[in-house]
């Protein structure tokens, strides 16, 4: 039997549209029912542009999933778990759908946005909306090349895909979204040579600097985990710049799909919290989080169709690992 899966995995969009809100009591059956017409809705705004490769891709929060679906939850969804550091903290925020909307055209994100907030009205509460963009040559707002170790092909598709591991769900993912804003007066500041000690890479190069040139608190070294076997986590990013320039507002809208949340979880462990302790990413000392919300990304088909129930019991979770990088600095082994 084929499954069809959201499609999470598209060529990197121009302009993407955020938006994380909450399902105001009583109206679980509006919103159901416009999670099962979310691809009919998608290929209508799309048909009038089908080069700008309009997509859609839904979350569901764990708050909301037992009052959505019937059944047992995915095993690991569950509400983001705030961290805090020495220094430095990841706050958890409520979400209970999240729309992640991409394309080559902001204006087609736009047009799906207000024809998703039409069939909402008055059942939902905006928590977040984002409008967010390419800068230049595919870099973050802090000058630096953003995501360029991305996983492709096979290993992209391994590395968001739930398996066997939980079979009721079987193709579908976990995404979080955190925004970071930046203080970019302070990151300007620096010399570029100090910069790219901050991140680990050459600014214009994008090169990786060396292990003997790369402090242990670089963004790069923090989000660089391996197994003892050898093995690198890997994780699909999809971030994006926003800003105001006036209202002196500048950030990174940080999306991260994988087939497990642990693996983003130790990733933020370590940045956040550090490994040892207090070994914390320095980028944090300029980026400061805002949210954090962890979702479950079901199949198309569940969309579509939930019933029946999935029968499948949830068992304990698995455990992986893996990086993360502030705006995909490292795409790979961040």
């Amino acid at each position: 039997m084929v499954v069809l899966i959201q499609e999470v995995l598209r060529e990197p969009a121009k302009a993407a549209v955020f938006l994380v809100l909450a399902v105001r009591p009583g109206s679980e059956d509006v919103a159901r029912d416009l999670l099962a017409d979310i691809a009919g809705l998608t290929r209508a705004v799309g048909f009038r542009a089908p080069d700008d490769q309009l997509s859609c891709v839904v979350g569901i929060g764990a708050s909301a999933w037992s009052r959505l679906y019937r059944g047992p939850a995915p095993r690991e969804l569950h509400p983001f778990r705030a961290l805090s550091g020495a220094r430095h903290a990841a706050p958890a925020t409520h979400g209970d759908l999240l729309f992640h909307l991409r394309s080559r055209r902001l204006d087609l994100c736009f047009e799906l946005a207000r024809q998703v907030m039409a069939r909402l009205a008055g059942h939902v509460k905006v928590l977040d909306e984002v409008q967010g963009f390419k800068y230049f040559d595919e870099r973050d707002l802090l000058g630096f090349v953003d995501g360029t170790e991305n996983p492709a092909g096979p290993k992209a598709v391994a590395a968001i895909t739930i398996g066997t591991e939980d079979p009721a769900y079987a193709g579908g993912s976990y995404v979080v979204v955190q925004k970071y804003l930046h203080d970019l007066d302070a990151w300007q500041s620096l010399p570029v040579a100090e910069q790219e000690r901050v991140i680990g890479r050459e600014k214009i190069s994008d090169i990786e600097l060396s292990d003997a040139d790369q402090p242990v608190n670089s963004h790069v070294a923090v989000n660089t985990i391996v197994d003892a076997d050898g093995t690198e986590r890997q994780i699909v990013r999809e971030n994006m710049a926003f800003g105001s320039p006036g209202a002196a507002e500048f950030g990174t809208y940080f999306i991260g799909y994988a087939a497990t949340p642990d693996v983003i979880e130790r990733m933020l462990h370590r940045m956040f919290v550090g490994e040892p302790p207090g070994n914390y990413d320095r980028i944090l000392d300029f980026s400061t989080a805002v949210t954090g919300s962890l979702f479950f990304v079901p199949t198309a088909e569940f969309l579509e169709d939930p019933s029946p129930a999935p029968a499948a019991k949830p068992t304990a979770g698995t455990t992986a690992d893996g990086s993360l990088g502030i705006g995909s600095l490292r795409r790979s082994r961040t």
